[in-house]
């Protein structure tokens, strides 16, 4: 790598000959438009496919224009972004894709958080298109619980492929077909749900059309809020409260829990209760399972099971390696299964009214809810998952000014959580907690420093060596499935070093969920809501799950004791080799 010199616009920079024009150009704030191109920095996650050729760009002494996410810079290069030609054939590539384009962006479910119609408006590009010719119509995709496939909206942006192949290493999506007839999509055009995808949503997150979104659960929740025969009840996953606020207006990382739970109340729901406590609740069964690994000689490393699309990552291709993760629900699911039996006795609600909405940052939440190792007595845990940007929706439908709401506390017994609940949000959150909580029980001392800050960051994959009375504990952590993957082989070959393991499927942890506001590829924005995770944290009154004094009397007064026979029996479930198709 060595240093070119070069002019952007006449001003004069110098960058590494590794860089691309596009990013020589944001170096000097110069703004070049791209739909395919997908940069989120320090998460690797890059394309530079050049297959919209939006981001054309004039350089002396070639003919021809060229795409700036596709060209390197060299010595003495002049480029110019915003030459009459320039725009001219950036307009003109914008009206050849909306020619192709289904004109119903006002009840598109991306509109104005669309990339193409932003784009299309900054260009000018409005009213009559000038080229006409043969519409794509394709048969819509609602076969899974989580992910929406439209592809009659499908740029050939190939965001998404890259995503699933390169980031997430799924290779569920690819070009099919040639010409005309290209679509991007599994391989012989299958359904999703006959698919090895892992409903992350990351492609939802980076699609910059409508081609790719959630299943709506919206009209679900509708109904069973205005049916009096039902109690519904919500709870909401902390990497919620630190994005919501992005759909109003707010900066990213502003913490609305509050307001959040204020909102939810106006919305109609019996009840406003917190994940967080089922975190807290997760942590002493997880952590409960660590002790007896390391102390009984059990399956190590111990991985975390939080996160439903890890888990389906894991079925599907690396059946053999079923014994390894926690048996461990996940919160939300345990939260469900929790409300179905012990609260619902205790209130005297008769369950099968009951119906428990999870408010989540994650679609694959969806397609967990409906697996059946996740019912009890014919009765799912969870009845219905909202993306935090489906509950944004909810909350504009009915006119609440959001940003004026006061800040109101959950309801109790099963909002009440500790910041151990809080980061699991994070990425590395919550092994985090795991370590407070195993920390004590096997020293049988205080935690007086409760922050572990090796076991923080944004790298893909990091470690940590934690000595928990004079015992070395290993510690490995990993978020994006393709980092999953090498720690997987790893485990695989018989090289594992670690006892403990947590691996979340989106970048970012849930922070960066399919299901959050859309960051449109500003890592910066995942990073501010990671910052006000550790926030919400370090304003709590109590940051180790098993201080919860709430979870605390569940297990007194119904769950027995901790990792006990009851707490199996609703807290754990069993997962299953899948087809590799």
């Amino acid at each position: 790598m060595r240093e070119v010199k070069i002019k952007i616009n006449d001003v004069e920079l110098n960058v590494p000959d590794t860089m691309t024009v596009l990013e020589a150009a944001r170096q000097v704030n110069v703004k070049i438009p791209t739909l395919c191109h997908l940069n989120l920095h320090d998460l690797k996650a890059v394309n530079q496919a050049a297959s919209c050729r939006v981001c054309m760009v004039e350089i002396d002494g070639r003919r021809n224009l060229a795409p700036a996410c596709a060209t390197y810079v060299t010595e003495g290069m002049n480029i110019r972004t915003t030459t009459p030609r320039v725009v001219k054939a950036r307009r003109t590539m914008v009206e050849l894709l909306l020619s192709d384009h289904p004109k119903e962006c006002l009840n598109c479910a991306k509109n104005q958080s669309c990339d193409l119609q932003k784009l299309a408006s900054d260009l000018g590009v409005r009213g009559q298109i000038r080229y006409e010719g043969a519409m794509s119509s394709y048969t819509d995709d609602d076969s899974s619980f989580a992910i929406y496939r439209d592809l009659d909206k499908c740029i050939l942006c190939r965001r998404c492929e890259t995503m699933c192949n390169t980031v997430q290493t799924c290779g569920i999506l690819s070009a099919v077909g040639r010409g005309f007839d290209t679509v991007v999509a599994p391989a012989f055009n299958l359904p999703m749900i006959d698919t090895m995808c892992t409903f992350c949503g990351q492609c939802v997150a980076v699609c910059p059309t409508g081609a790719l979104t959630e299943m709506n659960d919206i009209r679900n929740v509708w109904n069973s809020l205005n049916d009096p025969d039902k109690y519904v009840i919500v709870q909401t996953a902390p990497a919620v409260r630190v994005a919501l606020g992005e759909e109003f207006g707010m900066e990213p990382g502003t913490i609305v829990t509050g307001k959040m739970a204020a909102a939810l109340r106006r919305l109609g729901f019996n009840n406003v209760f917190d994940t967080d406590f089922a975190a807290d609740l997760t942590i002493i069964e997880e952590a409960s399972e660590l002790i007896h690994r390391l102390q009984h000689g059990g399956t190590l490393p111990i991985l975390t099971s939080c996160c439903p699309a890890w888990v389906k990552f894991f079925e599907h291709q690396f059946p053999d390696l079923l014994d390894i993760p926690s048996s461990c629900k996940s919160p939300h699911e345990m939260f469900g299964a929790v409300a179905k039996t012990y609260y619902a006795q205790k209130m005297g609600i008769d369950p099968a009214k009951m119906v428990v909405v999870s408010v989540m940052p994650c679609l694959s939440k969806k397609n967990e809810a409906a697996r059946p190792e996740l019912s009890g007595e014919s009765l799912k845990n969870v009845d219905y998952v909202l993306s935090t940007r489906e509950l944004a929706m909810m909350i504009r439908e009915t006119g609440i000014n959001f940003v004026s709401l006061p800040d109101e506390d959950f309801d109790n017994p099963l909002g009440e959580s500790t910041g151990a609940g809080v980061i699991f949000g994070a990425t590395g959150g919550v092994i985090e907690a795991a370590v407070r909580t195993a920390y004590e029980w096997l020293t049988g001392e205080t935690l007086e420093f409760v922050d572990f800050h090796a076991l923080r960051g944004i790298q893909g994959i990091r470690e940590a060596t934690i000595d928990i009375g004079g015992t070395e504990v290993k510690i490995g952590v990993a978020h994006g499935l393709g980092n999953a993957r090498k720690l997987l082989e790893a485990i695989r070959r018989g090289e594992s070093k670690y006892h403990a393991i947590e691996i979340m499927a989106c970048p970012g942890g849930c922070v960066g969920g399919g299901g959050q506001p859309y960051h449109h590829g500003d890592d910066t924005i995942i990073k501010k809501r990671t910052e006000a995770i550790y926030r919400e944290d370090q304003g709590k009154a109590l940051r180790k799950s098993h201080e919860n004094k709430d979870v605390l009397k569940l297990y007194e007064e119904f769950l027995g004791e901790f990792y006990g026979e009851k707490a199996h029996e609703l807290l754990h479930t069993h997962y299953v080799a899948r087809e590799k198709i």
